[in-house]
């Protein structure tokens, strides 16, 4: 690929995708309300679901400019990681779409839930519920996405482009793709209250720009971050929900984000930390604690519909 030339040149896809995704959106909208294509939001309002599917139009219609330009162009829009990180993201959407759209029945079964009315991708609950679906003979889509998520990250993370510097590291390597799914599973545990996933990961994201006084993480995510912000905006509203689809693919971004920033140390601290969200999200609400804890409850609640 040709180096970009200047920061307007490294924005563009960010760009292209975001206003690809804001023109998109009302349409979306429109059809997966009239093709029934809804869920229950935790106050019970139907919406349309899965939104993240968003992401995945506009990022793929982003690349017909983008890649002409890239071709009949002077000069390339697209960063060195763009392939391991289109890998796994555009991975992660269709496992995550996956998931949201094709519920396997026997998932009722195990939860002890047989109603043919029972919510779609409801059944089992967290990593206990898909090893229980799983020990008792059943291939839950939750399973599926787990270890297809493994696999994508194990391959992304051992692809040039992304800066990691593993050399010939196998502890490095396996470190990045741990951060990488982790991040992946956790903000699919944020992501029960409108907007609270797009939150995480504006906070996260401008903490680490910050603090690493560099943006260039953002510029290669681009791609992807200009349409998950489009659908995170329709999903804080509660115009819309983003389903696994969305929330894997921002928890992807956010791992991403972390392992080109952070030292190995800082992603030992992150693992830890995405570790311990998940292990309380498996036995305790994530959602009642936020809502006891000053500052987090009146940042959670921020933006949403009275």
């Amino acid at each position: 690929m040709v180096p970009p030339a200047g920061a307007a040149m490294h924005a563009l896809p960010f760009a292209v995708a975001l206003v690809a995704a804001a023109l998109m959106a009302p349409l979306l909208l429109r059809t997966l309300a009239g093709a029934g294509h809804t869920h229950s939001n935790y106050r019970g309002r139907e919406l349309p679901f899965p939104f993240g599917v968003l992401v995945l139009a506009a990022a793929a219609l982003a690349l017909i400019p983008l890649t002409l330009l890239e071709r009949l162009g002077s000069v390339g829009p697209f960063s060195e990681s763009l392939i391991p990180i289109s890998i796994y993201a555009f991975g992660v959407l269709a496992l995550g779409l996956v998931d949201d759209t094709l519920p396997l029945r026997g998932n009722r079964a195990l939860a002890g839930d047989t109603r043919e009315d029972a919510p779609r991708g409801e059944y089992p609950r967290g990593l206990r519920g898909h090893c229980a679906a799983l020990l008792g003979g059943q291939l839950s889509t939750g399973v599926l996405k787990a270890f297809g998520t493994l696999g994508l990250a194990l391959f992304a993370t051992d692809l040039d482009g992304l800066g990691l510097n593993l050399g010939t590291s196998k502890t490095r390597w396996l470190l990045a793709a741990a951060v990488l799914v982790l991040a992946t599973h956790v903000f699919n545990l944020l992501d029960l209250r409108p907007g609270r996933a797009t939150k995480a990961f504006v906070l996260l994201g401008g903490a680490l720009a910050i603090g690493a006084a560099d943006v260039r993480p953002l510029w290669a995510l681009g791609l992807f971050v200009g349409p998950a912000l489009v659908a995170g905006a329709y999903d804080l509203r509660e115009q819309a929900m983003l389903g696994d689809t969305g929330a894997n693919l921002l928890g992807a971004l956010a791992g991403f984000w972390l392992i080109q920033t952070l030292s190995d140390t800082g992603q030992l601290v992150a693992l830890a930390l995405l570790a311990l969200i998940t292990v309380y999200g498996e036995f305790r609400s994530i959602s009642e604690l936020i809502e006891r804890t000053p500052g987090l409850r009146q940042l959670d609640s921020w933006g949403r519909p009275a």
